[in-house]
């Protein structure tokens, strides 16, 4: 993996404010890899996949997130710290290519999801969104011996393998244990690095934006001269013209 210039970093914002956030987690992971193709990019579980975002944030923010919760039973706010380092030791370099499960007189041969799954579902609806894309990693499904149907799949067949996939790939589903320091309620809330990562490039972007703008304005030069900058010879510049 290599690091983002501030250049890069423009362009994958300008990309990906018409993109989903699964095209945009693969539009900042083709920057951190560009020997890497997109299929091979795309074809990585989710948790391989975000395990990569991680790293790629760690690169260019630094390895602790400052974050904030929002307690569902007093909905006072506090602020948390993460870190991707942390998150990261969980993951399994490697995942299974296929998994097996034998339920109910069903026998399943499926494989994790990959962005490209989550690209192509066609509906919000929890269950409906389960069953499509077990349909699109299922290599086989059969019942009693007989080609079985996924409509028919019972729930808790479908629980089963969801559960079997969650194992196999931790970081597919980061769930914080978070505990409110005003009321001391425990639960859990879902940390998603695709969105998290992407609000930090947007202001990042933002940022660049004002900084090219500034110095541009004052000494007349162009964006690409400016973004070649390093940070600290661009915020050197900015001082001098009191910004």
């Amino acid at each position: 993996m290599r690091s983002l210039s501030a250049a890069e970093i423009l362009e994958a914002w300008e990309r990906g404010i018409a993109q989903s956030s699964h095209q945009r987690a693969l539009e900042l992971l083709s920057y951190a890899y560009p020997e890497t193709s997109s299929n091979s990019l795309s074809g990585l579980s989710i948790g391989q996949r975000d395990a990569e975002l991680l790293a790629l944030r760690e690169r260019t923010f630094g390895p602790e997130m400052a974050a904030m919760a929002v307690c569902p039973q007093c909905g006072r706010q506090s602020d948390i710290t993460l870190n991707t380092a942390e998150m990261r030791s969980i993951a399994i370099p490697e995942p299974v290519q296929t998994m097996e499960l034998t339920m109910a007189g069903y026998d399943l041969r499926f494989r994790l999801p990959n962005s490209d799954d989550l690209v192509a579902l066609t509906t919000s609806d929890y269950d409906e969104c389960r069953k499509q894309l077990l349909g699109r990693c299922l290599f086989s499904l059969q019942y009693d011996g007989a080609p079985g149907a996924l409509s028919e799949l019972p729930d808790e067949v479908v629980d089963a393998v969801s559960e079997q996939m969650a194992k196999a790939d931790p970081l597919a589903d980061i769930q914080l244990a978070l505990s409110c320091p005003f009321c001391d309620l425990g639960w859990k809330a879902t940390f998603d690095i695709v969105s998290f990562l992407w609000r930090e490039i947007e202001a990042l972007a933002a940022r660049l934006l004002r900084d090219v703008h500034a110095l541009a304005s004052a000494y007349g030069w162009h964006e690409r001269d400016i973004l070649a900058l390093t940070p600290l010879r661009r915020q050197f510049y900015l001082a001098l013209i009191g910004i």
